[in-house]
């Protein structure tokens, strides 16, 4: 009998390689920058003590920012055809996860160790001698209403090429 060639296998993929224009655009900045002080966010409320809703606000804080750190990877290796459904519609996906996760959790969580900063303001009188969160607390708050005005602008720039009928992230 004739033999008969093996069936063609898998498509190979490409090797990995940034996607440089990605990272030099404003979108990639901006993801860069939310990734910092996102980071900066939830370290400083996690490395202090920390109770009730403060527990929402880190829980926001690291939700969003591994969400952003995936979408960040994806983005950066070209690779977002990949993930199912979301794929085809990746431009819609960033401006969701921008205003809706992004801006809403952050506001949110930014409120939240707000109101704990302001209830701690007594303890950062001279002469006290009692260990105080007032700091910690207030350098979270900014830190997340930064963060959440830098998603408010990636919002921003996915939806305006949204509405130019653009379909990339770039």
């Amino acid at each position: 009998p004739p033999a008969v060639p093996p069936p063609p296998g898998p498509p190979t993929r490409g090797s990995l390689s940034l996607h440089r224009a990605y990272l030099r655009s404003p979108l990639g900045l901006l993801r860069l920058g939310q990734l910092a002080l996102g980071a900066a966010f939830w370290v400083t409320v996690a490395a202090h003590k920390y109770e009730g809703a403060a527990h929402f606000a880190l829980f926001a804080a690291v939700l969003v920012w591994l969400l952003t750190l995936a979408l960040f990877g994806l983005s950066l290796l070209g690779r977002w055809a990949l993930v199912p459904w979301l794929g085809s519609r990746w431009l819609l996906t960033n401006l969701v996860h921008d205003l809706a996760l992004g801006v809403g959790l952050y506001a949110a969580a930014t409120g939240i160790m707000g109101y704990k900063a302001e209830q701690r303001s007594y303890c950062n009188l001279p002469g006290y001698s009692q260990r105080c969160l007032y700091g910690a607390y207030l350098s979270a708050s900014i830190c997340g209403g930064i963060t959440a005005c830098l998603y408010l602008f990636s919002g921003l720039y996915c939806l305006s090429r949204r509405c130019r009928d653009e379909r990339d992230i770039i």
